[in-house]
């Protein structure tokens, strides 16, 4: 059988996607895993290096489908930040439930520790470059160094709410992930307000969410 000659770096995450649920592991070496999907071992080099770099990029690309997504809508260019970043949650989150067996299976040991997770550091850089992109508005402070420090503040606190989101996702029984949508929409609602020193009506409503929620997990 000729080997196949048109191999993309999508076709490559499929593949291994596909072979890890199967086997429940890495493949042995990047000759076999060529051999096993009948293409040559070089066609692999030219879009990755190693597995490891395979398991970044699928995270990547579920950014990056989630993104394309929104940026071929014309009502999204017209969002407010705060629904933009909502509408970002909603479809990264279907993209990773319509791939859930893989995620879990790549994320579950990691669960606890995500934030050092190797793995999503190429989604993080991506992440946080979308942030900066969002136009939030903070404080303006008139000091260039502390507007950074701010700046930062503010990425990394996105960053660490796309992963506790991620961690409830995965934790979730509900029919069709109903409490990640609503934790979606309580968090970022609460980022916002907190962010336009709005009441702290719903911070206090989160809390009290994330503490009964915790509560039903635990029993």
């Amino acid at each position: 059988m000729a080997k196949k000659k048109n191999i993309s770096s999508n076709d490559i995450i499929s593949f291994y996607m596909d072979f890890v649920l199967e086997h429940n592991e890495q493949p042995k070496s990047v000759y076999a895993f060529a051999k096993h999907n009948n293409f040559e071992e070089s066609k692999f080099y030219e879009h990755f290096r190693t597995f490891d770099a395979i398991e970044k990029g699928v995270f990547k690309a579920f950014f990056d489908n989630t993104h394309h997504a929104l940026e071929a809508s014309e009502e999204y260019a017209h969002f407010e930040p705060r629904n933009k970043l909502l509408s970002f949650y909603f479809t990264f989150f279907e993209n990773l439930t319509a791939n859930r067996s893989y995620v879990v299976y790549a994320l579950h040991k990691h669960k606890n520790s995500l934030k050092g997770f190797a793995a999503l550091s190429e989604l993080k850089a991506s992440f946080a470059h979308y942030i900066k992109d969002l136009g939030i508005e903070l404080i303006d402070i008139k000091q260039e160094q502390l507007n950074k420090i701010q700046d930062r503040g503010l990425t990394e606190t996105a960053w660490l709410q796309l992963l506790l989101t991620m961690k409830f996702w995965m934790d979730d029984t509900s029919a069709s992930f109903e409490k990640t949508d609503i934790f979606i929409e309580k968090s970022v609602n609460t980022s916002f307000d907190v962010l336009n020193v709005m009441p702290l009506k719903s911070l206090i409503d989160f809390g009290k969410f994330i503490f009964k929620e915790k509560i039903k997990m635990n029993n």
